[in-house]
C-alpha cells in the first residue's frame, strides 16, 4: 500500500495508543522560495561573438564550410544559446535538445523557416510558383496536406518499391561496371554515383521517368542538371546574407545563382509537361507518378512545377549524402558491414529484390541509415521564425520574427545524449531503453515543417544499401585519408570517397 494512503490511518490511531500527535515543523522559506521568479533574460544578454569576430570565422577561418564545426565550438564556448550576426542576419542559435523541443512546440499553426531566404527571392524575380519548402501560411499547409497524404502515408510510399526496385537493379549493374574498370576493383568517387542514383530514382517517382543517368554514358542535360543543383546550393549562404542592394556591384554570384534554378526549373518543366501529354494521349490518369496525382487533384500547373523542382533537388542530396557516409563507415567497420550481411542473407535468402516488409525484418539495416544520419544530417542546421509572438528559449525571451537557428548537428554528437559521440555504433539504435531524447537527432526534422520525402528516402536508401551489401564487400580505398564533413548549405564529403567493391 502506498505511503499516502497508510498515512491517514495511523494518525487516527494514534490518541487510541495515548500518543498526542505532533505538528511537522514548518521550516522558513527560503530567500529563492520567497523571492519572485526572475524575469526572462533579452537578446540584450545573450552572448555571442562580436559581428566582426563572427565575419572573421566566416570568412578568414573557412567558417562557411565549417558550419557544423562552428556549432561545436559555439557551443563550448557560450553555452546551449547563444547569438551571432552574419551581414543583414541577426540570428539565435539553440544546441541542446531540450531547447530545440522548446522552440518547435512553440512555432505556431504556420510554421515559417526564414524570412530571409534567397529561393522565395528567386521565385519572386521570375515569378515562379512555390513548393513546399518554400511556400507559407495557408499555401504551405495545403500542400503539406496533398503532399503529405501522396508521400508520407506508408502504404503510399511502399507503392513505389517497385519502381525503385528497377532503379536500384540498375545502379548495382552500373557500379559492377565502374569497379571492373579499375585494377584494385575501386569505384571512385561513390557520391558522384549515388547522386545519378538519387535522380533517377526521384525522377521514376516524380514523373515515371528513365533519365539514364546510370546508363555508361549519361546524357548531357542530366550532368547539368547535377551541376546546378551543386552550384545552387554553394551560393545559397552568400546570396542570403547579401544585401540586395549589393547584386548590382556584385551581380556574379546573383547572376549564377538565378542560372541554376533557371535550368533545374526548365528541367523539371520538360519533364512534367512530357508526363502529361503521355496521361493525356491515354486518355485518362492511370499512372501512380506525383505529377499525375498533384494533375488530378486539380493543383494548377505552376504549383506543380515549383513541388516538382523542388522535391527533385530535395531527393538527391538526401540519398547521395547518406548512402555515400553509409558505406564509408560500413567499410570502416568490417564487423558491422558483416553483421549486416548476414541479417540481409538470413531475412531476404534468394530475394535479389526485396520488398519494404522484406527489408522490416532487418532492424540492423535501419540502425546504420540512423546512426549514419546521427553523425552526417543532410541538413546540419534548421532554423525557425515565428512570426507572431515572440516565445522562450530556456533563460531567454527571443522578439518574434528573429531567425533562430536549430543546430542539429551539434546535438546529435552531444556525449550526454549519445556515448562515444562521434563513432559509429549503429547497435545504438536497437536497444530500447528509452535514454535517447526524443529531440536529439532529428535528421528529417519533426512537426508540422518535418520532410514530406521521409518515408521514399528511407524506403530507396534501404533498398539501395540491401542489393549492394547482398552482392560486394565494401572496403576503404588502400592508403586514403580520412574523409570529413564540410558544409555546403548541406553536409556533403570534404573529399572524394573512393572505395572498393569485391564481389562475394
Amino acid at each position: 500500500m502506498p505511503l499516502s494512503l497508510r498515512l491517514p490511518r495511523l494518525s487516527r490511531c494514534l490518541p487510541e495508543l495515548g500518543v498526542t500527535p505532533r505538528a511537522p515543523p514548518v521550516s522558513p522559506p527560503s530567500p529563492a522560495a520567497a523571492s519572485p521568479p526572475r524575469a526572462p533574460r533579452g537578446l540584450a544578454e545573450m552572448p555571442g561573438p562580436s559581428p566582426p569576430a563572427f565575419l572573421y570565422d566566416l570568412l578568414c577561418r573557412g567558417g562557411l564550410r565549417r558550419l557544423h564545426e562552428l556549432q561545436l565550438e559555439g557551443r563550448a564556448r557560450y553555452g546551449p544559446v547563444w547569438k551571432a550576426s552574419f551581414g543583414p542576419i541577426l540570428t539565435v542559435h539553440v544546441a541542446e535538445a531540450g531547447l530545440i523541443e522548446e522552440v518547435l512546440r512553440q512555432e505556431g499553426e504556420f510554421p515559417v523557416r526564414s524570412h530571409l531566404s534567397s529561393w522565395k527571392d528567386y521565385r519572386l524575380h521570375r515569378g515562379h510558383g512555390c513548393g513546399l519548402l518554400t511556400a507559407e501560411g495557408e499555401e504551405w499547409q495545403r500542400l503539406r496536406r496533398l503532399l503529405g497524404r501522396l508521400l508520407l502515408r506508408p502504404r503510399a510510399a511502399a507503392g513505389f518499391a517497385g519502381p525503385l526496385s528497377g532503379v536500384v537493379g540498375d545502379l548495382v549493374r552500373r557500379l559492377q561496371r565502374q569497379r571492373d574498370r579499375h585494377p584494385q576493383q575501386l569505384v571512385p568517387d561513390i557520391a558522384a554515383e549515388f547522386y545519378k542514383f538519387g535522380l533517377e530514382g526521384i525522377s521514376a517517382v516524380l514523373f515515371s521517368s528513365r533519365l539514364g543517368c546510370l546508363e555508361p554514358e549519361v546524357p548531357g542535360d542530366t550532368e547539368t542538371f547535377i551541376r546546378s543543383i551543386n552550384t545552387m546550393f554553394v551560393l545559397t549562404l552568400l546570396t542570403m546574407a547579401m544585401p540586395k542592394a549589393l547584386h548590382r556591384l556584385f551581380p556574379r554570384p546573383w547572376q549564377s545563382f538565378c542560372d541554376a534554378w533557371d535550368y533545374m526549373f526548365a528541367f523539371a518543366k520538360g519533364h512534367v509537361e512530357r508526363r502529361v501529354a503521355e496521361v493525356a494521349e491515354r486518355g485518362a490518369a492511370v499512372g501512380t507518378c506525383v505529377t499525375d496525382q498533384l494533375s488530378r487533384e486539380k493543383v494548377p500547373m505552376k504549383s506543380i512545377l515549383g513541388n516538382v523542382t523542388e522535391l527533385l533537388l530535395a531527393g538527391v542530396d538526401t540519398i547521395s549524402s547518406t548512402l555515400s557516409w553509409s558505406l564509408y563507415e560500413l567499410s570502416r567497420h568490417p564487423r558491422v558491414q558483416e553483421a549486416l550481411h548476414q541479417e540481409l542473407v538470413a531475412a531476404l535468402a534468394t530475394d535479389c529484390s526485396p520488398s519494404a516488409t522484406a527489408l522490416a525484418k532487418v532492424p540492423l539495416l535501419r540502425a546504420v541509415v540512423k546512426e549514419t544520419l546521427r553523425l552526417y544530417p543532410v541538413i546540419p542546421a534548421n532554423a525557425r521564425v515565428v512570426p507572431d509572438r515572440d516565445i522562450h528559449v530556456g533563460d531567454y525571451l527571443v522578439p518574434r520574427q528573429t531567425l533562430v537557428t536549430l543546430c542539429h548537428y551539434a546535438v546529435s554528437r552531444d556525449g550526454r545524449l549519445f556515448p562515444a559521440p562521434d563513432s559509429f555504433v549503429p547497435e545504438r539504435w536497437l536497444r530500447r531503453d528509452g535514454s535517447r531524447h526524443p529531440f536529439g537527432s532529428l535528421p528529417f526534422g519533426l512537426g508540422k515543417r518535418s520532410c514530406v520525402g521521409r518515408r521514399l528516402a528511407e524506403l530507396e536508401m534501404h533498398l539501395a544499401l540491401a542489393q549492394i551489401l547482398l552482392r560486394f564487400e565494401v572496403r576503404p580505398e588502400p592508403g586514403a585519408a580520412r574523409v570529413r564533413p564540410m558544409t555546403r548549405t548541406l553536409l556533403v564529403p570534404d573529399a572524394t570517397i573512393n572505395l572498393q567493391f569485391l564481389s562475394r
